[in-house]
């Protein structure tokens, strides 16, 4: 049962204490979430997953947590995931979904749905996340709050359930991109120096997989963007190979590693899914390994080729964060599997990069939030972080 003050179902029931934090630091005053793939000592990760959830509690917390606590933030408790972090929607969790503030009747987007309500209503200052293959960018957008997938490897891991591990992220969602910058000193970890961004693209191609509504919103928000960067240009991100074909090996890879990362569990326990989680762990288990040994050369050809895409740092992309507003909630599966595979279409192309992501809500589509999405070179994070701050 959710807290009294909890309107929006943002956070589970109490399996611990809540932890001491430091009386001073940077992030001394705050106030976060934490997404219920990440250790809090003393508390079950239930993973949105009964029968994940049938084991002892955590014996110490995830190192980004200890980060955070030992610079003066407040951890106000556990949020809701979708199970195992498989879904983008926020509506597969067997713990419920949450509500979108903004948006009542519509999905708040996933895996890390508690989070983001929990910084969209309000009852929190900044909320963890994971984002393996887009569950900070969908409900940033969905919920019309800032968000970062950072560049792959940036933020440790450690006391995080994974799904993929060349993939998996560890992110996190703010109102504003003061506080978003803020967390990011604390939980990134040093990386080699990049140019600087010199300039703005609007992605034509990505943009492209996306709804002409999303498409003309997120051109209307360029002008913050643009007041930093000057004016964009609009091109491709990536001609050839063409990001639409970059949807199937992304699949390919994710799929396998998360069957990998759980097979051992499914077979010795035969847990309880939802439809649409277990029918991606089957997928998994059905990639050949000739898929997945095509789909590892692709990703290392278009990863040997990212510094010439990002013109070395100097060059960001934007795009709209997702191809469509939130969805409306309790449609047809029949409905929402294809808008699933159209929202990983295009979240896929920072994953297989490793690239970073700031989702900034600069857009609406007919009074509905919208996020706009500017992704960076590698390495990046803090040149995403101080736009997000300044736009």
């Amino acid at each position: 049962m959710a807290k009294p003050d909890d309107r929006f179902g943002a956070f589970l029931p109490a399996t611990g204490p809540l932890p001491d934090t430091a009386p001073q630091g940077t992030l001394a005053g705050l106030t976060f979430g934490v997404k219920d793939l990440i250790d809090l000592e003393g508390w079950v990760t239930r993973a949105g997953n009964p029968d994940w959830a049938d084991r002892p509690p955590a014996a110490r917390h995830a190192e980004a947590v200890a980060r955070l606590l030992a610079t003066g933030a407040r951890c106000a408790g556990k949020t809701h995931t979708d199970e195992l972090s498989r879904g983008i929607f926020g509506e597969t969790s067997q713990d419920g979904a949450p509500l979108n503030p903004r948006a009542p009747d519509r999905l708040p987007g996933g895996s890390s749905s508690g989070s983001a309500v929990a910084v969209a209503a309000g009852r929190v200052d900044f909320a963890l996340g994971t984002d393996t293959g887009g569950s900070v960018r969908a409900p940033a957008s969905f919920c019309g709050i800032q968000g970062i997938r950072p560049t792959h490897g940036r933020v440790p891991m450690d006391g995080v359930l994974g799904q993929a591990p060349s993939f998996d992220t560890l992110g996190w969602f703010a109102r504003d991109g003061a506080t978003l910058r803020r967390v990011g000193a604390v939980l990134l970890d040093p990386a080699p120096a990049v140019e600087r961004a010199q300039r703005l693209v609007f992605a034509t191609d990505i943009a492209a997989l996306a709804d002409p509504a999303a498409v003309a919103a997120a051109e209307a928000a360029l002008p913050r963007p643009e007041g930093l960067l000057g004016r964009a240009e609009r091109r491709p991100f990536c001609a050839e190979p063409p990001v639409a074909a970059w949807f199937a090996p992304q699949g390919a890879l994710q799929q396998r590693e998360a069957w990998e990362s759980f097979e051992a569990w499914i077979d010795a326990r035969n847990p309880r899914f939802t439809w649409e989680v277990a029918l991606n762990f089957l997928a998994g288990r059905d990639r050949s390994a000739e898929e997945v040994a095509h789909a590892a050369g692709f990703r290392a050809v278009l990863r040997a080729r990212a510094e010439a895409l990002f013109d070395g740092g100097r060059t960001v992309f934007a795009y709209p964060a997702t191809p469509f507003p939130a969805p409306l909630r309790g449609q047809p599966r029949s409905t929402m599997w294809p808008l699933r595979n159209r929202v990983t279409r295009l979240t896929a192309i920072a994953g297989l990069l490793g690239a970073p992501v700031v989702v900034l809500p600069l857009a609406e589509v007919e009074g509905l939030p919208l996020g706009l999405a500017l992704m960076g070179m590698p390495g990046s994070d803090e040149a995403l972080l101080d736009l997000a701050a300044s736009a």
